[in-house]
């Protein structure tokens, strides 16, 4: 959320950057100026209401002590208006206060300077490529490959399920595993610490990372309850700090998780939806950072390349590309995108997000840090998917297909999975 200090500071400012996300937030801005200013003149009615209670508690008491009795009773009449005045002023101080965050919570984050326009993917900007992208004839997508060596089964996940909910089995369910332990173990490596969460968040967690109320119909709802499946770990991960004031010397706090993911993926369609392209539920491991603010964009290269050192050791051909400001998502200052060549399907994959959201989520949950001399300030939020399974798994087997139907296994991996080959 963007704070209400910055906002009120530099609020065309604010109008500007946000068109980088093509968002329109002129009248936004006017009506979150306007309930402000409501909210500090009804503030300074009810101090002055306070101040005046005060004053007349004390002047009560001494004309009780002088035997001036009928001036105290006067005394005490506008005291007790006054009390019913208060009632009514905090009431109105609160709706104030609530109309206001309501309205806040609305803006996007604001884009980081380099993010570029554009109104989607289409216009994103490609920062780097790596790898052969060269197709043989040979080369299939990965549901027939995978289909003819018994690793996956859709038809049996849709009895079970529906649509967008697979099953692996044999060496399908071994890759998923190996993938899992694989990216765990270079996160631990690279200073990470594991982290078992919690698979449903409540409301209060999932507004504090910017699922709510943006993404509401993207999750699934447990309504009884009012929990919510996450739709990726760094939602219970960052909430893990929700409400904490951390100190300077805790920084950089460096998490990562294995979850299983959940996506209702509404309006999704088409041949984007073959396989393991879009699923419904699907599995990820994430790392979460939470830095200095000083330090968050050269924590950010960090995650970059960490994502780029595992699809190296994956051998697989990926390009990095910068999202536009009708890509980005409504949390973040800034997104890398990562996306896999997916030789039997000839296009290009989707596989990681990195980004940097600032201080907007932390000033959403109340993620602070004090320094020794210093007064609390927000703290900085980044995560990464590091890796999400299902479209690895497509490019994996897509791209290290032999002519022969086999699956080749890259040397990483292979301790993992105790062979070099399906």
């Amino acid at each position: 959320m963007i704070t209400l200090s910055f906002l009120k500071e530099h609020p065309q400012e604010v109008i500007d950057r946000l068109k980088i996300k093509n968002f329109d937030a002129e009248q936004y801005v006017k009506t979150i100026l306007n309930i402000d200013t409501q909210r500090r003149d009804i503030q300074k009615r009810l101090d002055d209401n306070l101040s005046r209670q005060n004053q007349i508690a004390k002047q009560i008491g001494k004309l009780f002590q002088t035997g001036n009795v009928s001036q105290a009773q006067i005394l005490k009449n506008e005291a007790a208006e006054l009390k019913t005045m208060e009632k009514t002023l905090s009431v109105e101080l609160s709706n104030a206060e609530q109309d206001l965050n309501n309205t806040l919570v609305l803006l996007p984050n604001l884009p980081h300077k380099s993010v570029p326009k554009g109104k989607s993917a289409d216009d994103n900007e490609i920062v780097y490529s790596f790898g052969d992208t060269d197709v043989y004839a040979f080369m299939k997508p990965h549901w027939e490959l995978a289909a003819s060596l018994k690793m996956l089964d859709f038809e049996t996940g849709v009895k079970i399920t529906g649509a967008g909910f697979p099953i692996y089995i044999n060496q399908g369910a071994k890759l998923q595993r190996a993938l899992i332990n694989f990216f765990l173990d270079r996160a631990s490596q690279a200073g990470y610490h594991e982290v078992q969460v919690p698979y449903m968040v409540n409301e209060d967690s999932a507004y504090a990372t910017g699922q709510l109320p943006d993404k509401e119909g993207q999750m699934y709802h447990v309504t009884e309850d009012n929990f919510y499946l996450i739709p990726t770990a760094e939602v219970p991960l960052t909430n893990i700090y929700r409400n904490i004031i951390l100190k300077e010397t805790d920084f950089p706090i460096k998490r990562c998780a294995y979850s299983a993911c959940f996506r209702r993926e509404a309006g999704s369609y088409g041949k984007d939806v073959r396989g393991l392209n879009r699923l419904h539920q699907f599995d990820k491991v994430e790392i979460v950072q939470i830095v200095h603010p000083e330090k968050s964009y050269e924590v950010l290269e960090e995650m970059k390349l960490h994502v780029q050192n595992l699809l190296g050791e994956l051998e697989l051909p990926y390009r990095i590309v910068r999202l536009c400001g009708g890509d980005i998502s409504f949390t973040s200052a800034l997104t890398f995108d990562f996306e896999v060549f997916s030789k039997g399907q000839q296009k290009w994959l989707e596989v990681s997000s990195v980004s940097n959201f600032e201080s907007f989520q932390a000033n959403r949950m109340k993620l602070r840090f004090k320094s020794d001399s210093g007064k609390p300030q927000l703290a900085h939020t980044l995560n990464g998917s590091a890796l999400a399974l299902p479209r690895i798994v497509a490019s994996l087997i897509e791209d290290h297909q032999t002519e022969d139907g086999h699956i080749r296994i890259p040397k990483a991996l292979q301790p993992y999975m105790g062979c070099d080959i399906i």
